[in-house]
């Protein structure tokens, strides 16, 4: 039995009816038993998003169903923002073997435990992850995956609301929930592969940092690291300028012996402050002495050839895809475009008109250089395709 999928797309003022026709288009589409659903819904009040998921679920039974609410949905081929919608998502994985889990926090002494993590089978191939920024701990959940789930791949996005705290609604096989991350394990002969999309250029030079403290660069290839930044700002055109006044990065490398580390070699993270008194520099990070670092600048252009290409190389590398699950940050859209269509368009040009569908994250969850990270102005793609199984 071959994977087939498809996805749905509804907009309009009646939540629980939108939701109806989105998840019906899609199980009509797929036009046999699904074994695995999602959807995603963006609508002003929480309550009304609720019972749209719950009317979503009880559309498949006999399916894995997990879903949640968001700022703006993915499907048909398309992106819509802030504006009352449901898109959805089925799938047949012929033997394939899914595992849903809803995981919470538990306060023990001076830390937090995660509970509801299912457990471990060899054949794991990733877990899709949809979690509540205000009440999960996500990226230390993420940053510290491998230490409870060895090396699964985990994907997927940060849930919203149009109400912010509070208004965040995830589901699970029948049930709503109003905090944690909930999910599903996809194990066994299904072929998938991850694609993360950070969207940014290099500028100046690879750096190793030479002195750092917690998330502070103090130096850089022997220099005070604010010294270091000003001097390639100095030597930017006009353009390259402003795109650094707007939103600085800098990029890890991912591997520390590698000849060169040009775009794609990095992981991104945001620079978020300076400190004159001392020359430094504050990342979101925590860098240690010996990386290897470079500055980053990311504008439409760059994001947009950089989500092309990637789409391209896996095409290239591992053929025909069928499906995906597309996570794209809300600050991607029409923020960074000027249209909210802009990757699932991407998704439709390079890998064809396939059964895609997904939701814009307040943060997208996603393997880089084999570890997993929470990203921002990311695009997150689950791609699923024909053939043998395969790791993501």
């Amino acid at each position: 039995m071959t994977s087939r999928f498809a996805d749905g797309l509804a907009v309009g003022a009646d939540l629980e009816e939108i939701a109806e026709r989105a998840v019906g288009q899609a199980l009509s589409r797929l036009g046999e038993q699904a074994d695995l659903v999602c959807f995603f819904i963006c609508g002003d009040d929480p309550d009304d998003v609720a019972r749209a998921g719950q009317r979503a679920m009880a559309l498949a039974p006999d399916a894995h169903v997990i879903g949640c609410s968001a700022t703006g949905v993915i499907g048909g081929g398309q992106g819509v923002e802030l504006t009352p919608s449901v898109s959805a998502w089925a799938a047949t994985l012929g033997e394939a073997r899914l595992t849903t889990f809803a995981l919470e926090t538990l306060n023990a002494e001076d830390r937090f435990v995660v509970v509801g993590l299912p457990d471990r089978s060899p054949d794991d191939h990733v877990a899709i992850l949809l979690a509540d920024p205000y009440s999960f701990p996500t990226d230390a959940f993420v940053e510290r995956s491998a230490d409870v789930l060895g090396d699964l791949p985990l994907i997927g996005g940060l849930a919203n609301g149009v109400g912010g705290r509070g208004s965040v609604r995830l589901f699970a096989d029948g049930e709503v929930y109003t905090e944690g991350a909930i999910g599903v394990v996809l194990s066994g002969p299904v072929r998938i592969r991850t694609v993360v999309s950070q969207g940014c250029r290099p500028i100046g030079p690879s750096m190793v940092v030479t002195r750092a403290e917690d998330n502070l660069l103090l130096e850089l290839a022997g220099q005070p690291a604010l010294a270091r930044l000003e001097d390639i700002v100095s030597e930017l055109d006009e353009d390259d300028r402003e795109l650094v006044a707007a939103g600085l990065q800098i990029g890890i490398a991912i591997d520390e012996y590698a000849e060169r580390h040009e775009r794609g070699d990095f992981l991104i993270r945001g620079v978020i402050g300076i400190d004159p008194e001392h020359e430094a520099v504050a990342i979101g990070d925590i860098v240690e002495v010996g990386r290897t670092v470079r500055f980053q600048v990311r504008d439409a252009a760059t994001a947009d050839e950089d989500l092309y290409d990637l789409l391209d190389a896996h095409k290239a590398e591992f053929g025909q895809a069928d499906g995906a699950l597309l996570f794209s940050c809300n600050g991607r859209g029409s923020a960074m475009f000027g249209s909210a269509d802009h990757d699932p368009v991407a998704l439709r040009e390079t890998l064809g008109p396939i059964g895609m569908a997904g939701f814009f994250a307040a943060g997208e969850v996603g393997p880089v250089g084999g570890h997993n990270h929470v990203h921002g102005f990311t695009a997150s793609v689950l791609v699923f395709s024909s053939g043998a199984a395969g790791d993501a």
